[in-house]
């Protein structure tokens, strides 16, 4: 597609054929967790927008989409707003369930008991592959929360109590 649309700059950028392998093989390895579906709409989408031949970094950003048009928020807004939620977490009020489902997979404990420098990459790595999913139309399941039980039982009286205690005596011979 590339070399179709930019032709000059591809046969530019590109001169020899040991160089277009090596490119090739950083792109493979760069876009290698983007399913191919995601890589060919970042593609149309960079040869729609630019009239240059993309960068690396200009594809990787087109591969991820734009979160805002599914109600996704930034990787770090994400971040703070998974660390800074009351228990119990399914039972919060989630700017979108891919933040949940981003905190869980990267471990409540983990986010709450390390430093930004170490938890925000852990749980942005799990955040965009949750995101690359969504975008790509997966719909992800609601926070399970825990619902109240049907009846609330009353506590037994005085009386009641003391007949049961006087039964499990009898029955263990105390």
């Amino acid at each position: 597609m590339f070399r179709i649309n930019y032709h000059n700059q591809y046969y530019s950028a590109f001169k020899d054929n040991e160089l277009l392998n090596q490119a090739r093989r950083l792109w493979l390895n760069s876009l290698a967790h983007f399913a191919p579906e995601t890589i060919l709409r970042g593609a149309r989408k960079v040869i729609e927008e630019s009239e240059y031949l993309p960068t690396l970094h200009r594809m990787i950003r087109a591969c991820q989409g734009e979160p805002e048009k599914f109600g996704l928020i930034d990787a770090h807004a994400a971040y703070v707003e998974a660390c800074r939620a009351s228990s119990p977490k399914a039972a919060y009020h989630w700017s979108h369930a891919a933040v949940y489902h981003a905190g869980c997979a990267s471990d409540w404990y983990f986010l709450a008991s390390n430093p930004e420098k170490i938890a925000f990459p852990i749980f942005e790595r799990h955040y965009l592959k949750i995101c690359e999913r969504v975008i790509n139309g997966e719909q992800l399941p609601a926070p399970n929360a825990p619902a109240l039980p049907q009846t609330i039982e009353t506590p037994l009286s005085r009386e009641e109590n003391l007949k049961r205690m006087e039964e499990l005596r009898k029955q263990l011979d105390i």
